[in-house]
């Protein structure tokens, strides 16, 4: 199976019959002891690719127990209409799926009046509040569960009991809302190709996971290793951060005919996944950084882009960003996909006239987002060298047809970097 290519050329990764048993394994025990396995009437939907192994373990785990999956038409624009159709009991996400659902909810709730919004806020914090204190989430407001929040689990096809998200950290306020809102279990996993797909996974009816992937599933070993140069100490007592290392059988045997490859990140019967961890107090994961997607600004200070995105990500009114940055440029800048409902309701308040696409290049607009990301920036305590200084507001979402994300929604850097040069250039020049 190949990997997305997010870096570079996509690697063929040599995955072996006993990989995908233990896993199935693996997901099984997961689900068992967490009182959740699957059985015959389960339903599943497969929208994501089929060359994906998030979306091919998950089928092999319903073709083991018998259960049925339903294949979705292949238009996004119609998946939620498919969902409907089908009622699945089971479903699997990407972060960018569930961020569309999340803002499609946001934008009901502020758009239905005095009342309905009341009614949202408060059975929201009630059940919430009582989701923190411990209460299951079937337990936490059966009434507000009846009164509000059956019409989104109705919205999702009115059986869902686990959503699963993975290829991409989800957010911790998308997460916690969606735990709340559905009526349905909401576990966050990570896992890559070269893993098998999931090797943590979040538990059931545990708020304190939010945020994290969990502690690892069944006959997988982990370790963190030191990573000096961008001071993450694997030993410290205070918060072990470190390389997240895998082993076990679930792991691939090498890259197709890249031996090189296979020896940089296969050491010792440990792979070293790229990614930067941080264990939990409680036995989970938190991913934090990403190792490769660091680069040095012109002053000598290290960005770690992924974790920066992640955090300018929950900004109001940002769909998607793109942070890039430099040795030669001494700050960053963003490419990003603006909310087109929120961009367009602030528009009319500030008598800024025209199409979505002529909003997005009105100097008016920029300036907002940027205040917007600077205000996200300083309530997440982020150092002046991390904030964004210039913005392109690109009403066309990144997409597979122009080649800048993978069919999982994670961005390719230097493909955007390709298209986006011209932009890029211009920003940096603006500011000298």
């Amino acid at each position: 199976m190949y990997t997305s290519g997010t870096t570079g050329d996509p690697k063929g990764v040599l995955i072996s019959n006993k990989s995908i048993i233990t896993i199935v394994s693996a997901v099984d025990e997961f689900l068992r002891n967490s009182n959740e396995q699957i059985r015959e009437d389960d339903v599943y939907i497969s929208y994501l690719p089929l060359a994906h192994i998030f979306d091919r373990v998950i089928e092999e785990v319903f073709i083991h127990h018998g259960a049925s999956i339903g294949f979705w038409r292949g238009d996004v624009k119609l998946l939620v209409e498919d969902i409907g159709e089908l009622k699945p009991t089971i479903f699997c996400a990407v972060p960018r799926v569930l961020d569309r659902i999340y803002g499609g909810l946001q934008d009901k709730v502020s758009t239905g009046g005095f009342l309905k919004k009341t009614l949202f806020n408060v059975a929201y914090k009630y059940k919430q509040g009582n989701m923190i204190k411990g209460s299951k989430h079937e337990d936490a407001a059966s009434i507000f569960d009846k009164l509000v929040f059956t019409k989104v689990k109705r919205g999702l096809g009115g059986r869902v009991r686990v959503i699963l998200s993975g290829a991409a950290p989800l957010s911790n306020h998308v997460e916690e809302f969606l735990r709340v809102v559905t009526c349905s279990h909401v576990l966050q996993g990570y896992g890559l190709t070269e893993t098998c797909a999931g090797s943590f996974v979040s538990l059931p009816n545990n708020m304190s996971m939010l945020g994290t992937v969990g502690p690892p599933v069944p006959y997988v070993e982990v370790h963190l290793e030191s990573v000096p140069e961008m001071g993450y100490d694997a030993l410290s007592k205070e918060s072990p951060r470190g390389e997240i290392c895998i082993r076990g059988d679930t792991l691939f045997s090498g890259y197709y005919k890249r031996e090189d490859l296979t020896k940089e990140v296969l050491v010792d019967g440990w792979f070293h996944t790229g990614d930067i961890g941080e264990w939990q107090h409680d036995g989970s994961m938190k991913i934090i950084d990403r190792k490769k997607n660091i680069f040095k600004l012109s002053q000598g200070e290290y960005v770690a882009v992924e974790n920066l995105e992640n955090i300018f990500g929950q900004a109001p009114n940002v769909d998607s960003i793109w942070v890039y940055g430099n040795s030669f440029e001494s700050c960053l800048v963003a490419v990003i996909n603006p909310n087109k409902q929120g961009l367009e309701r602030w528009a009319e308040s500030n008598g800024v006239s025209g199409d979505f696409a002529s909003i997005c290049g009105d100097a008016k607009a920029k300036e907002f987002i940027l205040e917007e990301l600077s205000k996200t920036g300083k309530d997440k305590k982020l150092k002046g060298f991390e904030m964004i200084r210039a913005v392109h507001l690109e009403p066309v979402l990144f997409d597979m047809e122009r080649d800048l994300i993978t069919p999982t929604y994670k961005k390719k850097r230097p493909q955007l970097l390709k298209y986006y040069q011209g932009i890029i250039d211009e920003m940096y020049k603006s500011m000298k």
